[in-house]
């Protein structure tokens, strides 16, 4: 009994050197590690994504009255449905007579103005059906004065140094309060939230507003919770690298906004855009999907429609929108012309009427999802930049893969140009795309672009 009593102390004794001896090998630190941890919808791989703000979608503001345009939206061969907040919108400090959507009194109920529950699980089934996701607008960063939590758990709130609760600082956002992120009980309340309308409403994301203003390591949580229940698309109203790696498919190219804004306005040269793509291609791993638009809700609103903004340089900021790097927006109304500022804070309907725009974003869809030089994150290719005669107005790239490829030529002037291009990535047999015509393109090739003009060669 004792030699037994011995061979169990002696094969304990050597169990700490057999676990080392069994010791994984070392992780190489040389070896790179994928900086996007999490993985994209396949649906997402072509897509492009629709705004909708139901309260000037339509006359009835309705559910129901979107859910009879969803037909009109398939022959724009959109695909993500964007819908603004749905939810019922808190009336202390309200701006002006509907309030802000972005003001939520209640995380788990619909805004009766815009319908039921179940008028919007019809809507998302119809669109579903039709071949549409559909994604939430979710305010995480704040709410209403008067949403329930306020009185029910006011520890979940940030306060001032008097001890008020506190809208976000340094803007003039006076309808809503602050949530204060370092309680877990909000973070539970609100992750079960979101889960709520994936398993209730079956949604498909959510397109999450001033996201950077969230902790990153909240929303990380968040999407491996949703991502259990159904793949999701997430898309953050930001414009941070950190957000792409374990929690969103998608953040917003405000620089490409502001660039293209800056030069259209002759406000800048093409170095702005330039400036753009270089840190976008030397920040952003291949696989982050970048937002690109030339208007949203807040431009529409506080800035101007995508005519004053762009003015002449509209078509082809459109254009460079779809076919550079980037999935495009396209915020409702612009189809139609976008010939007015929309009321934020009031019912103020879309005017719907026909507008070239319309057949210009119809044709620059169908081309994306055709051409997989074109596709989302790493689906797609790489822009690579074409060296031409005129570089300080005149934009050209190729983009292709071992299937295809373009070569686009940007004139962001007011005056015409005649253009030759170098080295030979650019040379072969193409089709214009806009006019049908074959044309082959050699080193000793000199194209005519017109003022703010564009020409899209596809093999």
């Amino acid at each position: 009994m004792q030699r037994i009593l011995f061979s169990i102390i002696a094969l304990f004794s050597a169990l700490p050197c057999l676990a080392r001896d069994a010791a994984p090998a070392a992780v190489d630190p040389y070896q790179p590690i994928p900086y996007v941890k999490i993985n994209h919808p396949e649906w997402s791989k072509n897509a492009v994504i629709y705004q909708i703000n139901l309260r000037q979608f339509t006359a009835e503001g309705t559910f129901k009255a979107a859910e009879q345009q969803l037909p009109r939206l398939k022959t724009l061969n959109v695909d993500i449905l964007w819908l603004m907040p749905i939810h019922p919108i808190g009336e202390k400090n309200r701006k002006g007579t509907l309030g802000s959507p972005y003001s939520v009194i209640d995380y788990r109920e619909v805004n009766p103005e815009l319908g039921t529950l179940a008028d919007l699980k019809h809507f998302v089934a119809a669109a579903h059906a039709q071949g549409f996701h559909v994604i939430l607008d979710w305010v995480a960063n704040h709410t209403a004065w008067d949403n329930p939590l306020a009185t029910k758990h006011p520890e979940w709130y940030q306060h001032d140094w008097k001890g008020n609760f506190r809208p976000t600082p340094w803007f003039d956002w006076t309808d809503i309060i602050n949530l204060d992120y370092r309680q877990p009980g909000l973070r539970k309340y609100m992750t079960e939230a979101m889960k709520y309308w994936v398993t209730e409403a079956d949604i498909d994301g959510y397109r999450c507003d001033v996201a950077g203003f969230v902790p990153l390591d909240f929303w990380n949580n968040v999407r491996r919770e949703l991502d259990a229940i159904k793949p999701v698309f997430m898309l953050a109203e930001a414009d941070s690298r950190d957000l792409h790696a374990e929690a969103f498919d998608m953040t917003y190219a405000w620089g490409w906004y502001d660039a293209m804004h800056q030069v259209a306005k002759g406000k800048a040269n093409l170095g702005a855009l330039i400036g753009y793509y270089s840190g976008n291609e030397g920040s952003f791993p291949l696989d982050c999907i970048r937002m690109t638009f030339v208007s949203n809700h807040d431009k529409n609103a506080w800035d101007g429609t995508q005519s004053e903004q762009f003015g002449e340089a509209l078509d082809a900021a459109i254009v460079l929108s779809v076919v550079g790097d980037g999935m495009p927006l396209l915020h409702n109304g612009q189809e139609a012309g976008e010939s007015k500022r929309l009321k934020f804070f009031e019912k103020d309907p879309i005017e719907w009427q026909e507008s070239p725009v319309a057949e210009l974003y119809r044709k620059l869809f169908t081309l994306k999802k055709s051409n997989t030089a074109l596709w989302n994150g790493r689906w797609g290719a790489l822009m690579i930049r074409v060296p031409n005669s005129s570089p300080e107005t005149v934009l050209s790239f190729v983009r292709q893969n071992e299937h295809d490829k373009i070569f686009a030529v940007f004139n962001f002037s007011k005056e015409a140009r005649s253009v030759k291009f170098g080295e030979s990535l650019f040379q072969g047999m193409y089709t214009e795309y806009f006019s049908g015509k074959r044309m082959e393109l050699s080193v000793s090739s000199e194209l005519k672009i017109e003022p703010w003009s564009y020409r899209v060669f596809v093999k």
